[in-house]
């Protein structure tokens, strides 16, 4: 496992364990011996994307905020975005980098990235959110079945 991917998970470890609303990479404490044991528990109900899994559907987005999008996830990857609602749009790419979504997303002078980690029990999936290189928000999304006719 690569170490930005370690990273990405122990953030994220922090924020579902509830022992931190929201830490920076850079600010990641070590885990202690039972932090250590949470952890390898918490990764046993993650799983890594297949790439075949990720474009056939659209995806709801929420963040702590309740700001809620749609994304579509296009296989060349780019990716559209659309408020739920007034279906306002935005743009931008993902790729899927060691089993993790990486989505960046343009809205005015704004950039937004984020790590998609994937849950094994479930199709709703977490992530830490930067905005403009700074932490942002925690994210959930959920993927939806594509329609078949």
């Amino acid at each position: 496992m690569s170490e930005k991917k370690t990273c990405q998970l122990l953030q994220l470890f922090f924020r579902e364990s509830e022992r931190a609303r929201l830490l920076d990479v850079d600010a990641l404490p070590e885990l202690n011996s039972h932090e250590q044991t949470s952890m390898h528990e918490w990764l046993a109900g993650k799983r890594n994307f297949s790439r075949d899994e990720i474009s056939p559907q659209h995806w709801i987005k929420t963040c702590s905020a309740g700001y809620i999008t749609e994304l579509i996830l296009h296989p060349d990857g780019s990716l559209d975005e659309f408020t739920l609602f007034n279906r306002q749009r935005t743009a931008g790419f993902w790729e899927l980098v060691d089993g993790v979504i990486e989505i960046e997303i343009y809205k005015g002078e704004n950039r937004y990235r984020s790590a998609v980690i994937a849950n094994k029990n479930t199709n709703i999936h977490s992530a830490i959110e930067y905005k403009n290189g700074e932490l942002h928000s925690y994210l959930k999304l959920a993927q939806t079945r594509p329609v078949i006719f």
